[in-house]
């Protein structure tokens, strides 16, 4: 198979009818819509009322509301644009703006209508006088808001896109420089709320990650696959072309039947996994896959990015 046919058979097989590209893309943004809703939710809810800044923008606004008064969903919408500029030019551009905006505009429009409408809706609020209890229930929704927005291939912003940055260009676990991060804010915020609610502002975000683990089936930022195909060629090219990930391959033979086939393995964000699936699922739909998880990764192929 020339390179030119080859580029012909996976455009031919990734391409879809457009209803299909739609109903896809609208549901991959229902997904995200709903994510920074239930985040915006627990923050007005459970986060606010407390000043349980526990990291990122998000936090950082609540330090910043108490000590000004500035609007919590308008400073995380205002923090988040330098952050969009700066992403724009190293994390992909338009792909980058498209999968991040929508996140960031629900929750910072969410916060304010919540903050203006949550008052009147509950008899009494705060909900609860319980603050180890709102610890639990912000840390819980924040990481399944957060889990979703992931799953489906967007950011919430803020310091998210830090720790992407830090990633691309070093190797860093997101994980680990998200924590440092988010604790040197959780740790300002004890010096304005006192080291007991920073405590309990270190315990949600614990829990917010656990959560966001839950909801993303691992634990890991980063998924290492394993595809057996009998014909490996068509995937090989898909996926170096359009996840911009490099691939390696070998020869193996099943235990049972005693066939050749071709296993491909490589590594991608687990936000990415959707992808991998979906070009499976066009290309070869037989294919087995095995999703494992890959505590760091370092090196490998590149495209430089348009």
């Amino acid at each position: 198979m020339t390179r030119k046919t080859l580029k012909e058979t996976v455009k031919q097989k990734l391409e879809s009818p457009g209803w299909q590209k739609i109903l896809r893309i609208s549901s991959q943004q229902l997904a995200i819509t709903l994510g920074a809703v239930l985040n915006a939710f627990a923050y007005v809810l459970f986060q606010m009322p407390y000043n349980l800044a526990a990291g990122g923008v998000a936090g950082l606004g609540i330090v910043v509301n108490t000590l000004t008064g500035f609007s919590p969903g308008l400073f995380y919408f205002t923090a988040n644009i330098p952050l969009f500029i700066l992403g724009f030019f190293t994390l992909g551009k338009w792909r980058f703006l498209f999968n991040s905006t929508l996140a960031v505009l629900v929750f910072s429009g969410a916060t304010e209508f919540f903050i203006v409408n949550m008052p009147t809706v509950f008899t009494r609020f705060p909900i609860t006088s319980n603050k180890l209890l709102a610890t639990i229930y912000c840390g819980l929704l924040v990481g399944i808001g957060s889990g979703i927005i992931y799953r489906f291939g967007g950011t919430i912003g803020g310091t998210s896109i830090i720790t992407r940055i830090i990633y691309n260009k070093t190797g860093f676990p997101m994980s680990q420089s998200g924590l440092y991060v988010d604790v040197v804010i959780i740790i300002a915020a004890g010096f304005v709320f006192g080291w007991e609610t920073s405590l309990l502002a270190f315990l949600a975000l614990l829990i917010a990650g656990m959560s966001a683990d839950f909801a993303l089936e691992g634990a890991s930022q980063m998924r290492t696959l394993m595809i057996i195909t009998k014909d490996p060629e068509p995937l090989r090219y898909a996926i170096i072309n359009e996840l911009k990930r490099g691939v390696t391959m070998w020869q193996v033979k099943g235990g049972y039947s005693g066939e050749e086939r071709s296993l491909l393995y490589l590594t991608v964000l687990r936000s990415r996994v959707y992808d991998v699936k979906f070009i499976i699922n066009r290309i070869d739909p037989n294919a087995f896959m095995v999703v494992g998880v890959s505590q760091q990764t370092w090196g490998g192929y590149s495209l430089k990015k348009n």
